[in-house]
């Protein structure tokens, strides 16, 4: 069987002086991905380096680049999931930690948890001697003048996937070698969202999901709207139901409009290796990894390749 892995840089209205450096991020952030699989190991290793390549990029609203809530505050989320026994790591409202995924690995991991928030996150964190920054670091200049412009949430969640100031959610799915799936979704969520607020990125079953049975996926857009429908476990009902990896999508997100007015995209795979890249949202940043070939994408109905060299 062979080895794949997909990654997202959120689904929002990407402006054109964003466009180049996410697609370059994304297409990073697949390699490191599908590097850890040829190593041989797991799916759960590979959605961890690939979404910490993306916390790591001030392109991208997760780690590095968090957006800041109305007190001026990073508050991040994280999710990872396997599939092979559906266990679960995740932490909500953290705030020097440059690599959240991290953390909800450890959460998974070495507790009987699935979601830690807040200080408690902050604490385990500290007790397992788990890195950490001085929040300031976390905040682009460009983060902070964006800040400045919007003051009030209400905006902020009309306009956050329909203009060009608002910043999303990472993520990444894979199948490696033994037909095992793993999702991870990160974000530094919604800029000047309320205090304490947490979206979808960190909740089992929208956020992200991982099943060996069906497949791994994860979400990104509006996090209030993926919460009603339960968007990952959503797609992965209509592919219980023998429905295609992107006809799934696509049916959910396009529920998700009709039901709740919400905007948004999903990377998935199957234990096969099918996988697929939708959005409803003008753009979202994705690249694939599937044997030689790196995919990737930005704009409605593209999907560019490239052959990767031995």
């Amino acid at each position: 069987m062979s080895a794949v892995v997909v990654v997202h840089g959120g689904a929002w209205a990407i402006p054109d002086d964003l466009a180049e450096a996410s697609v370059a991020g994304v297409k990073v952030a697949a390699r490191e991905g599908f590097s850890v699989l040829k190593r041989g190991e797991s799916a759960v290793d590979a959605v961890e380096a690939a979404v910490r390549a993306l916390e790591d990029n001030t392109v991208f609203n997760a780690g590095h680049g968090a957006a800041l809530n109305t007190d001026g505050e990073v508050e991040m989320d994280a999710i990872i999931m396997e599939g092979r026994t559906l266990a679960s790591g995740a932490v909500s409202s953290v705030k020097n930690i440059p690599n959240p995924v991290s953390l909800a690995r450890a959460v998974m991991e070495k507790t009987s948890n699935v979601m830690l928030t807040s200080t408690g996150a902050n604490l385990f964190a500290e007790s397992i001697g788990m890195a950490t920054v001085p929040t300031d670091t976390l905040v682009t200049d460009y983060e902070r003048r964006e800040w400045e412009k919007r003051k009030n949430y209400v905006t902020g969640v009309t306009e956050d996937f329909n203009a060009q100031w608002a910043h999303d959610t990472v993520g990444a799915v894979a199948v490696d070698c033994a037909g095992n799936v793993a999702c991870a979704t990160s974000t530094g969520g919604i800029r000047n969202k309320m205090v304490g607020r947490v979206g979808d990125s960190p909740v089992i079953g929208s956020g992200g999901y991982a099943d060996n049975c069906i497949g791994a996926v994860s979400c990104t857009g509006h996090g209030e709207s993926i919460l009603k429908v339960t968007l990952a476990r959503l797609i992965l009902s209509h592919i219980e139901r023998g429905r295609s990896i992107e006809d799934s999508s696509q049916l959910s997100l396009q529920y998700m409009g009709e039901r709740v007015h919400g905007a948004g995209g999903a990377i998935v795979v199957s234990p096969s290796g099918q996988w697929a890249a939708t959005f409803t949202t003008e753009r979202m940043a994705w690249a694939a990894v599937d044997g030689d070939v790196l995919w990737y994408g930005l704009n409605p109905n593209e999907k560019f390749k490239e052959q990767l060299t031995q």
